[in-house]
């Protein structure tokens, strides 16, 4: 039995929708209580908040989550990051490692970024995303985890007070049996972790067949994906038939920024009514959810609408200037959370958010905690559907992922 800890709620639940569609019984949990009530399965994500967290905090919760996982009888234990290994040097990637290699003697520890299919790759140890290195591609003007270095060994290294190695694509290439005496001598030149390189989907399947005989590893989505797949077989028959979506008005909810996500809103805005809310607005958040709802309420109909905080390089710079870079991210969830919150109250039932933290935000607000991910039915994953308190249809996503138009789409999809 594998348990994964993811360090977001989208990235959770992207990977079960994959796991899933790979006839894995894959329940995704919000509140580590769940995991007590789990019923027998292979495979099992925790979606958390940690991947802001502060390292001990992130640490804390993951060794919290452990001790439940093994309880509910997992052998082994993931902890899934995004596919860039979004951080900066006070991150927690690395002492989640440290903790994690002590806990079960674990050396090497392998761990691998990148998500190939998603445009985010790491070759020769270098992180590239959209085809560029990632310090020349809009990551570097991420507001919170900037991504300058993109030396995913050296970046590793500030984190951490153990060694770092690399199994490079020209080794995995090879095949596994090449990659593996290849990793034996990274490992006898005393290096207690071993970043793999993805360069493509199959160094991702040599790397988890690799780590397949450990107790632990870290990786974004695509190593984890291929580590459940390994780990649990191939797959099972056990799994229930897939829930339907609710039926109901749809909304759409932003809190990611950067040019993707102002694309998406852009496209979506073409057709549907969106409201911008401005953070440096001076009035109290109170009062700012209300004019919100407001707006909103007159517009819950067939047809869906959309709220957001994002806004430009300018206005985003300006905020973290007033408020600070996390205070102002916070605050934008807690606005978006609340609106989410009350637009349920008034019969949305249809919920498509852009942002991981944004969507970990709101889930915690509306009470969810358990649901079912839907396999890929050619828009990729991020589907799901909760049962408790309400029936709801959600479509979770990072703010930096999909096309112009995905969220017009997604709304369509949760009609079916």
């Amino acid at each position: 039995m594998l348990g994964i800890i993811a360090d977001d709620f989208t990235g959770g639940l992207m990977i079960a929708g994959y796991i899933e569609g790979a006839g894995i019984a894959c329940p995704v949990l919000f509140e580590r209580d769940e995991i007590a009530a789990l019923d027998r399965c292979e495979v099992a994500v925790i979606g958390t908040r940690t991947r802001l967290a502060p390292a001990a905090s992130a640490v804390a919760d993951v060794e919290a989550i452990t001790e439940r996982f093994e309880r509910a009888g997992c052998t082994k234990i993931a902890y899934k990051v995004c596919a860039s290994f979004d951080s900066t040097d006070d991150g927690n990637i690395g002492p989640v490692a440290d903790f994690l290699s002590d806990r079960y003697n674990q050396k090497p520890l392998l761990l691998s970024a990148g998500f190939p299919r998603f445009g985010t790759t790491v070759h020769q140890g270098y992180l590239f995303y959209r085809n560029r290195l990632v310090s020349e591609s809009i990551k570097r003007f991420d507001p919170l985890t900037p991504m300058s270095d993109p030396d995913m060994v050296r970046s590793l290294a500030r984190q951490t007070r153990k060694q770092v190695g690399l199994l490079n694509h020209l080794a995995l290439q090879g095949g596994v049996d090449a990659a593996r005496l290849r990793l034996n001598a990274v490992a006898g030149e005393g290096h207690d972790y071993i970043l793999i390189d993805c360069s493509d989907d199959t160094d991702a399947q040599t790397g988890a067949v690799l780590a397949a005989s450990d107790r632990t590893t870290i990786g974004s989505d695509a190593h984890i994906i291929e580590f459940a797949r390994v780990c649990a077989g191939g797959g099972s028959d056990t799994r229930m038939p897939a829930p339907s979506h609710a039926k109901g008005p749809a909304a759409v909810l932003v809190g990611s920024v950067g040019p993707v996500a102002s694309a998406q809103l852009a496209a979506f805005e073409q057709h549907h009514p969106v409201l911008a809310i401005d953070i440096l607005d001076e009035r109290s958040e109170e009062a700012i959810i209300a004019d919100a709802l407001h707006w909103a309420t007159q517009r819950i109909g067939n047809d869906p609408l959309a709220v957001t905080t994002a806004a430009d390089q300018d206005a985003v710079e300006k905020a973290q200037r007033v408020h600070g870079s996390l205070q102002a991210a916070r605050k934008a969830e807690r606005i978006l959370a609340a609106v989410a919150r009350g637009l349920v109250e008034r019969g949305v039932r249809r919920l498509a958010v852009a942002g991981g933290e944004t969507s970990g935000s709101i889930v915690e607000s509306l009470g969810i905690r358990q649901v079912r991910a839907f396999p890929d039915k050619g828009l990729g994953t991020g589907f799901c559907v909760a049962e408790i308190p309400l029936h709801l249809s959600l479509y979770l996503k990072p703010g930096k992922l999909g096309a112009d138009d995905v969220l017009l789409r997604a709304v369509e999809a949760m009609r079916d």
